[in-house]
């Protein structure tokens, strides 16, 4: 760990283990896929020799500012992958950014950093509105380009106005689902929150993931596996992690994998029985995973990356994405 002298210090770890030691008081602007042990559980199975440069703004001992990259040559990126991570960004507290900017800019110069490319950012991000600005001043180059959409919606204060707010259409295909569900026999919709619970129900829905569709078969690899297995106990233990399942006559026969963070429930993965598939329970656990958001009152819920139909039928509004390439050649 080295400290550079400003007037806020930033410290920049290249241990991912001695930064989520120290992560404490880590900025409330933070995305999720950008949390300590999201990028801790990461690192060890997909880049443990990749050099890390995390680096952390601080003044009077209180965080300001979080730039979590890692440096490849002269070209550092965020700690992470586009392919599993649905949104990254640098946080930073308002009121901060061209301090934190300046100072960051200038601990990368002197670390040998030539380029940054920053991939999935959201329009909020102050990479937009502060770091560009901040490049530009050192007569850097800066350029941007779409990176994929992500999906979400902002949620009403009960279900029946969740319902009012689809069109006629949907609305009436959501009901019939419902009663052809519910036909079945004995309809369970569990929530799990409990780590100890939800490394209990990993192996079903890994199996489910992989059986629902062809392409989640060949994406959950064996390292992959590893990872998802690592990941989801470390942030249950969080807090962060809601496991939806739904089950049929006692069976379990769609699960919903989210993020509770932030006052805003992500949906990362789901998987289901397809011997069910004609009950669509895949698409229903996701409508019950967002009838429980609105029940325990969560102001948004994201589908994150991908422009599947069913997100924009379930009211979700599009957010577009962009890569941030920036050089101080």
């Amino acid at each position: 760990m080295k400290t550079m002298a400003t007037a806020a210090a930033i410290e920049a770890f290249n241990n991912i283990d001695v930064y989520v030691e120290h992560s404490s008081g880590v900025p409330k602007q933070q995305p999720v896929f950008m949390l300590p042990r999201w990028m801790q559980a990461w690192r060890n199975v997909f880049s443990p020799d990749d050099q890390l440069h995390i680096c952390v703004m601080k003044e009077r001992g209180k965080s300001i500012g979080v730039a979590p990259l890692s440096i490849k040559g002269t070209t550092a990126s965020f700690v992470g992958d586009p392919e599993i991570c649905d949104c990254m960004d640098l946080a930073v507290v308002p009121g901060y950014e061209k301090q934190f900017y300046h100072a960051l800019l200038d601990e990368l110069a002197q670390s040998g950093v030539a380029d940054l490319d920053l991939r999935c950012l959201r329009p909020e991000s102050t990479v937009f509105s502060h770091l560009a600005e901040s490049a530009l001043d050192r007569w850097g180059m800066c350029s941007f380009e779409p990176d994929g959409v992500s999906v979400e919606m902002d949620l009403p204060r009960d279900w029946d106005q969740y319902l009012a707010s689809l069109d006629g259409k949907q609305r009436h295909e959501i009901r019939r689902k419902f009663r052809r569900l519910y036909n079945e026999g004995e309809i369970n919709f569990v929530v799990l929150e409990n780590p100890a619970e939800i490394e209990r129900e990993v192996d079903p829905f890994l199996k489910m993931f992989r059986e629902s569709r062809s392409d989640k078969a060949l994406f959950m690899s064996s390292k992959m596996e590893t990872f998802f297995r690592s990941m989801t106990k470390a942030m249950s233990e969080e807090a962060l992690i809601r496991l939806f399942i739904l089950k049929v006559n006692e069976a379990s026969v769609a699960a919903c994998l989210c993020f509770d963070c932030q006052n805003t429930m992500y949906l990362y993965n789901s998987g289901y029985d397809t011997r069910y598939s004609s009950l669509s329970i895949g698409l229903l656990c996701k409508i019950l995973s967002i009838k429980h958001s609105i029940e325990i009152g969560r102001k948004k819920y994201d589908f994150l990356k991908g422009a599947e139909p069913y997100k924009y039928h379930l009211g979700g509004r599009e957010v577009r994405l962009s890569r941030c390439r920036i050089s101080f050649r």
